[in-house]
């Protein structure tokens, strides 16, 4: 296996499949702005090459795949910077969709929010029983746009409003069940499952595959475009409302407690 490591974007090349991991894994691998323009950069990358067949996308560690946007950086967004901020996540999505090389996601923890929405993109998922998915915007006083839009694409109108609105995380377990996860193993098999997944894909005529992914990604880009677009327009309602910077900074106020008390007995 080649590799080649740093922040906050790992790549190892193995006999022509791509592992890209998210990198942040003392932060759950959430997403700030190093991490977005290191995932653009190199899927865009990928999608260039010749020598590869096909990517793994997984998280570093075992808690997470990706815990979703990074609160320290979002808690900084105000109404004036936040549509650039998401035109910065909008490119992201958009390098996930725009890679003809089949992707799979091999959910090796937690994935929400952000994270989750990246999941959906990829064309298969790997997970086990005892991950925890879902859309938790509401809760951050966040509308849930483009995550809604992309369960969509895959489960009922009437599981997605509940999913949405209550805001509530399902497990690996269910999610099998509901279509959202391809296959369900052990943890530990996680990354195995996904590259044989990937393997395979690899192994089929790829001008075929290419050509059908990119038919998927046509039926569904207006669709994609209007939901990323909707998400502007509603993420700054919520931001005037004040709701999403007072949820973040109570977020953060008991995160520094709680690591403030645990150094404290620590030191003690």
């Amino acid at each position: 296996m080649q590799h080649e490591t740093g922040q906050p974007v790992r790549l190892d090349l193995d006999d022509g499949i791509a592992i890209v991991r998210l990198n942040r894994p003392q932060a759950l691998n959430a997403i700030d702005g190093a991490l977005r323009s290191a995932l653009t950069g190199q899927l865009q990358a990928l999608a260039a090459r010749t020598d590869v067949g096909a990517i793994v996308l997984t998280g570093s560690g075992e808690r997470a795949f990706c815990a979703g946007q990074d609160l320290q950086e979002s808690a900084a967004i105000t109404a004036d910077t936040l549509q650039d901020w998401l035109d910065r996540q909008h490119a992201l999505y958009q390098a996930v969709r725009d890679v003809d090389l089949p992707i799979v996601a091999a959910l090796n923890g937690t994935t929400v929010g952000a994270g989750f929405q990246i999941a959906l993109m990829c064309d298969l998922r790997v997970g086990h029983p005892t991950l925890r998915m879902g859309q938790p915007e509401v809760k951050a006083g966040l509308a849930s746009i483009v995550g809604s839009y992309l369960m969509s694409l895959q489960i009922g109108h009437s599981l997605n409003q509940q999913l949405s609105l209550s805001a509530e995380l399902i497990t690996g377990e269910r999610a099998h069940a509901l279509g959202l996860v391809n296959d369900l193993v052990a943890p530990q098999a996680v990354l195995s499952q996904a590259l044989a997944r990937a393997r395979a894909l690899a192994a089929l005529p790829q001008a075929a595959v290419r050509a059908t992914k990119r038919r998927f990604r046509e039926v569904t880009q207006a669709g994609f475009e209007q939901a990323c677009a909707a998400g502007v327009r509603y993420q700054l309602e919520c931001y005037a409302s004040g709701a999403p910077q007072q949820a973040m900074r109570e977020f953060l106020a008991r995160r520094a407690a709680s690591s403030s008390t645990f150094t404290s007995t620590d030191r003690a």
